[in-house]
């Protein structure tokens, strides 16, 4: 939760949908949007209910197992905390895709929609280093194999 009084998912919902539309009497929870999904390229639109709240899904891009794996063990208990709600590493994404990446990293998975990987690996480089957290070699390999497509990727920032 950040000083909005909103929670973390509902925040991110808003700012990645467009046409949002909020429950009634809530300035903060979600009832309906729209977004450009980044991993498969479809447009979704989102109605609050069970079945497409499990289809539209907050992903964290550097996933939380895959970050104390490398290095999230030794933040301290604020700093994971902020991690895991840093609106940087999150996104609102496709559900089925965010299941089938887990705690995958960037040499085990990679989002089916080519044209945002450059973006995509930046993103988890600019988290990454935020945090302190390293990568394993195979998982290096694959991020320069990503932006050698797009040498002009610059890192991603907060806003």
């Amino acid at each position: 939760m950040d000083r909005n009084g909103c929670d973390t998912r509902n925040d991110i919902l808003r700012r990645d949908m467009a046409d949002v539309v909020f429950s009634e009497g809530s300035a903060c929870r979600v009832a309906a949007g729209r977004f450009h999904e980044p991993y498969t390229s479809q447009i979704v639109e989102f109605r609050r209910g069970a079945e497409s709240s499990r289809a539209v899904q907050i992903d964290h891009v550097v996933p939380l197992a895959d970050a104390w794996q490398k290095g999230a063990q030794r933040l301290t208990s604020v700093q994971r905390q902020r991690f895991a709600n840093d609106p940087l590493n999150l996104i609102a994404a496709d559900g089925p895709s965010n299941q089938q990446k887990s705690a995958g990293d960037a040499a085990t998975w990679l989002p089916k929609n080519k044209a945002i990987r450059c973006h995509y690996v930046a993103r988890q480089i600019t988290v990454k280093a935020a945090y302190s957290l390293w990568v394993t070699e195979a998982e290096k390999d694959a991020m320069k194999r990503v932006l050698a497509a797009c040498p002009d990727q610059q890192t991603i920032q907060s806003g």
